[in-house]
């Protein structure tokens, strides 16, 4: 069992259960979402010990999302409350095919007054792995400050640090800013896992190879592409690239949390000690599964689950 840590708005989440604009669907499922938060669903699920970093307020999804968080034997100790601004949430079409339409109401939130001072009670001991992505960087001034000052202090512990661009330009004045601020937390990760298009958009370079270069120029020790579909995976680090196929999967229901569990798979397999190769092979795997399901984290596995699937997919 290793020992993982990550930070991230936990939201509420309300999806339709007919198909159609948002403002004519009268029946919704209630959720929970937000990409850090399906991390730490995944990595738990495998059988790590997983604490979540975020704040929600005192209203209903606030405290939905704290008895998930325990539901999913995560560890909720860093998870504080906010009495003057509310939990984000988000509503989510239901279509019957391609991406899906999803409203975010996350201004002013609970999780957007997050401050560096708030770090100041983790406990860093025997933390084996940080996962942070780019959303939390696009919500306020005091949340980019505070995932630098994250990463910096768990560079300087000797923690490895995976970070997933997971670009929203909506929530960014600029692609500019966007392309700097998240290149510049980049720099502190051990690991960047950005897709095609969004490495294009921050480096300004076109071939997964050029990408792969500007980030490994910078200090990134290794740098995951995903290519989007069934177009599979490039790695490439110093000392080695190569590419991994995506798994086929004949009925896809939701795209959304892919490339979370692609995340899963892939640092959870590193820090099983599997090769890079393999570790790419079990996003891949992770990745397939989640699209298959409803929900952003309801597909992602058990290790029992997970190993049947590769099993059967071979």
């Amino acid at each position: 069992m290793k020992n993982v840590l990550t930070i991230g708005e936990a939201m509420g989440l309300l999806i339709a259960e007919e198909t159609g604009p948002l403002e004519a669907v009268e029946h919704f499922s209630r959720h929970v979402c937000g990409a850090e938060l399906n991390y730490a669903v995944g990595m738990a699920r495998l059988g790590n010990n997983v604490s979540y970093i975020s704040k929600v307020g005192i209203d209903p999804f606030g405290r939905c999302i704290v008895n998930f968080l325990k539901e999913n034997n995560i560890h909720e100790q860093y998870v504080w409350t906010d009495e003057d601004h509310m939990t984000g949430f988000q509503m989510k079409e239901k279509v019957v095919e391609g991406d899906p339409f999803v409203a975010n109401i996350r201004k002013h939130t609970a999780f957007s007054h997050f401050q560096p001072s708030d770090l100041s009670g983790i406990d860093w001991t025997g933390v084996n792995h940080l996962h942070v992505t780019g959303i939390p960087l696009a919500l306020s001034q005091s949340c980019r400050e505070t995932i630098y000052t994250l990463m910096m202090r768990a560079h300087s512990k000797g923690v490895r640090i995976s970070f997933d661009p997971n670009l929203r330009p909506m929530l960014w004045k600029s692609e500019e800013a966007m392309a700097r601020v998240i290149n510049g937390a980049a720099r502190y990760a051990d690991i960047v896992m950005p897709g095609l298009g969004e490495g294009r958009i921050l480096t300004g370079r076109e071939s997964e190879q050029d990408i792969a270069q500007y980030y490994l120029q910078r200090g990134v020790q290794t740098v995951v592409i995903k290519l989007g579909g069934s177009n599979g995976t490039y790695i490439r680090t110093e000392q080695e690239e190569f590419y991994v196929p995506s798994y086929h999967v004949k009925h896809i229901v939701d795209t959304v949390g892919a490339g979370d569990g692609f995340a899963v798979g892939f640092t959870s397999g590193l820090l099983d000690g599997l090769t890079l190769e393999d570790a790419a092979r079990r996003g891949a795997a992770i990745g397939a599964m989640a699209i298959q399901v409803a929900g952003d984290n309801e597909g992602l596995p058990t290790r029992e689950k997970l190993e049947a699937f590769q099993s059967s997919h071979s």
